[in-house]
């Protein structure tokens, strides 16, 4: 095959169901602290940053009320309404995420199509660009409550962040399956804490609660025009980590996610915010930190502790969404092969990605050093997160119409009033463009320039390689006429198209002039469901006498095992024996040439990504005793 899995359109049986492990309260406690650990920090910075986007002429009790009823009302429109009622429903076998929703598009319309493959791209590329400020500016946010402790540990804010985030990297390679029991109980006690302070300080003034009507969150738009666009943006703090609750449903399956917002999470959030909104309404001076202001002075530290703990939680949660991303796009043929370790026999979800592990920490600790504080990381914050959420909208929408089969009508109904809320919050985020918003972007823009490159690339380099290949049973019906010498055992052929003679079989012939006894042409497809049982993993075709083609199909989540798949095939009657096999694998060389479509900045960018791919050999898993590696020149 070639050196790379290659994706398939799809495969005609019935789709394999997710499956869930767990008792259903104990996903839910699960999901409290994986899903919505993101989100669910969010109190800590975004009333904070909206007033302050709002005070510029003075704070009055109506733009406090606008503020608080801007934000309780974007938690129930676009998390509770959008997310949690409606798109949680829209997954690919329980499956969901931008990469998700795209695998589902394109299978529904049997064909690739460009604008879903751009669309899935664009979403996955945002989503990791915002992954590294989750990080820098939870963490920062946490700690700086210790300034109201005392201002002696102002100096020390930056140097703790830089620290906890170190060690936080520094673990991901052994694993967090341990460390992961505890995120549900203390994220826990995270919600019912903050859900606390709120009614606390619901009494200091309960005007506040005039903001369920979502007449003041209209009014204040409208009174204050552009400002309010800047507002807007702030607000936006409130529903990040929407994508990662609808990115792990896999892991823990929709109802118990459902459950967990409806009990407990939103409303925590909720009455945190009012609580917070009742206090500035009774003491305007509390808006430069009326989080941990809303805490009694002996309760302050233990509330930065639990603070800190929630926010490396949160960081954690967008850590593992980034390696799930990952092993995604690879799969998916989106980016090159790289090392996937799995830091869990009992959990699939359980993955260590060494290049990206490092990318995030070096983006995180840079971010962290060049803007200092949270507030200043708050204006890069949001803008590749709306984008995000307006591609997971327009997918939707094409899942609507092909998979549900809805009129245009009545699936634009559903969507139309989520895509018009998005591109508002889209368009005020835009306002920080040139203060901070441009880093996710440009994150993005380069994770876009690699994955089209890549996919274009191994394009060319496929349809290149086939016009200059042998049909195999043309090839076969050479040998026939002229048999070359044979060899006992079995030479297993890997190649990306199951009708052609791999290069790895010509030049065998061409160099060692022998052939196997038993021959096997393998081909490894990445199908758009999310996992194949075994049942479905395999297609067995019977060439000739010596000869069968083999089809293997994995999950775009699965790490693909050829020997176990190959080994669990002998009961259909397969022959395979580990030690008396050897693989073949073709080795390219790519070399660039003016005439191959891309530009000359795209072929040298391509070629560099091909040769830092990772071998092939151990993509696949096939132990390096077993494995003959036969170079050939390529040019793109």
């Amino acid at each position: 095959m070639s050196d790379s899995a290659t994706t398939a359109n799809g495969l005609d049986q019935a789709a394999p169901a997710a499956d869930h492990h767990g008792s259903f309260w104990g996903l839910t406690l699960g999901s409290i602290g994986v899903v919505y650990g993101d989100i669910g920090t969010s109190p800590l910075y975004a009333f904070r940053e909206a007033l302050r986007a709002s005070a510029e002429n003075g704070l009055t009790d109506t733009e406090i009320i606008g503020v608080v009823s801007l934000m309780v009302w974007a938690l129930t429109i676009i998390v509770t309404l959008k997310y949690v009622v409606f798109l949680l429903r829209t997954d690919n076998n329980g499956e969901g995420g931008t990469l998700s929703l795209m695998a589902l598009a394109q299978k529904a319309y049997g064909r690739r199509t460009l604008l879903i493959f751009m669309l899935g791209i664009t979403g996955a590329s945002l989503f990791s660009g915002e992954a590294i400020i989750t990080p820098a500016i939870s963490v920062l946010s946490a700690l700086e409550g210790l300034s109201l402790v005392t201002s002696t540990f102002d100096p020390f804010i930056l140097p703790m962040a830089i620290v906890i985030l170190g060690i936080l990297f520094a673990v991901q390679r052994h694993g967090t399956a341990r460390v992961s029991a505890a995120f549900g109980p203390i994220c826990t006690l995270w919600f019912l804490t903050i859900g606390g302070l709120g009614v606390l300080h619901l009494v200091d003034d309960p005007r506040v609660l005039y903001a369920l009507s979502p007449t003041y969150a209209v009014g204040f738009l409208f009174e204050h025009g552009i400002a309010g666009f800047l507002v807007l943006g702030a607000v936006f703090l409130t529903v990040t980590g929407c994508e990662a609750l609808y990115a792990d449903m896999g892991h823990f399956g929709r109802k118990p996610i459902t459950a967990a917002w409806f009990w407990l999470v939103f409303p925590a959030l909720a009455l945190n915010y009012f609580g917070q909104g009742a206090l500035v309404l009774h003491d305007k001076s509390t808006a430069d930190n009326p989080f941990f202001l809303m805490a009694p002075e002996p309760l302050l530290i233990p509330l930065v502790i639990l603070a800190t703990l929630a926010t490396v939680i949160a960081s954690q949660a967008v850590i593992t969404g980034a390696f799930s991303l990952t092993q995604q796009a690879v799969q998916l043929g989106m980016l090159p092969r790289m090392e996937i370790r799995r830091t869990s026999e009992s959990r699939a979800g359980q993955i260590y990605v060494p290049a990206v592990n490092m990318m995030l920490f070096v983006g995180v600790i840079a971010l962290v050093m060049t803007f200092g504080s949270s507030s200043s990381l708050s204006h890069a914050y949001g803008i590749a997160v709306t984008g995000t959420m307006v591609v997971t909208t327009s997918l939707a929408y094409v899942i609507m119409r092909r998979v549900w089969n809805l009129s245009r009508i009545v699936a634009l109904a559903i969507i139309f009033p989520f895509l018009i809320i998005e591109l508002t919050f889209l368009s005020a985020n835009l306002l920080k463009l040139l203060s901070g918003a441009y880093v996710p972007l440009l994150l993005a823009l380069a994770l876009m320039t690699i994955m089209v490159t890549w996919r274009r690339g191994q394009q060319i380099v496929k349809e290149k390689t086939r016009r200059e290949s042998m049909k195999l049973e043309e090839l076969l019906d050479m040998l026939k006429k002229s048999p070359p010498v044979k060899v006992p055992g079995t030479a297993v052929f890997l190649t990306n198209d199951p009708d052609v003679a791999p290069p790895a079989l010509f030049h065998n012939l061409k160099h060692n002039k022998v052939l196997h006894e038993k021959l096997i042409m393998l081909s490894v497809f990445t199908t758009s469901y999310p996992r194949m049982p075994d049942e479905m993993r395999a297609k067995i075709e019977q060439v000739s006498e010596s000869v069968t083609r083999v089809i293997l199909n994995f999950g775009y989540m699965e790490t693909p095992n050829v020997p176990r798949a190959l080994a669990r095939l002998k009961r259909a009657g397969l022959k395979f024996d580990i030690m008396t096999t050897s693989f073949f694998l073709g080795r390219r060389t790519i070399v660039p040439d003016k005439r191959s479509g891309m530009p000359q900045w795209q072929d040298k960018l391509f070629i560099w990504l091909n040769r830092n791919a990772m071998n092939a050999t151990d993509f696949f898993q096939i132990p390096t005793g077993r494995v003959v590696e036969l170079g050939t020149q390529v040019t793109v």
